[in-house]
């Protein structure tokens, strides 16, 4: 039963914008551009056990892990995600944090902050090419995270 009195805002799932640290060179850059990003997840192992004589099991939280975050976004000519990915090729440890921002129907407005930290790239699909389609040419890359938290 909804609570009289009280209005929840719905935001649209379309009005949102990508930070990562260190994109072009600014502390926090925003990255624009994106058709979808997915996988802010986590989750908890549960830890069972069992106290004396209690004939019940008992549950506590474990360790929480967090996905990899995936982008999807129209194929352009900017390298700069590219760049960070090929740096990891290499060999290089280039972890950064970053936030998905969700803004309000205004398009301006923060309403919500989902912040990760030691982000890298591990993973980069190039776009399905084929010349009987008219659809756009649509990359993902996957960022490895340790932790996300709203701010």
């Amino acid at each position: 039963m909804a609570n009289p009195g009280v209005s929840e805002e719905l935001y649209a799932g379309f009005h949102f914008l990508l930070e990562i640290e260190g994109i072009t060179g600014d502390a926090k850059t925003v990255v624009g551009g994106f058709k979808s990003i997915s996988g802010m997840d986590s989750s908890t192992e549960i830890v069972e056990f069992k106290q004396g004589n209690d004939i019940r099991v008992r549950k506590k939280p474990g360790r929480t892990t967090y996905s990899n975050i995936v982008l999807e976004r129209g194929y352009t000519a900017t390298d700069d995600l590219w760049e960070w990915r090929k740096a990891i090729e290499e060999g290089s440890i280039d972890r950064r944090s970053g936030a998905v921002i969700i803004l309000d129907h205004d398009c301006e407005t923060e309403v919500a902050r989902y912040e990760f930290f030691e982000g890298w790239p591990c993973k980069w699909n190039v776009p399905e090419l084929s010349s009987d389609q008219s659809g756009m040419a649509i990359e993902k890359i996957e960022i490895a995270v340790e932790q996300v938290k709203r701010s």
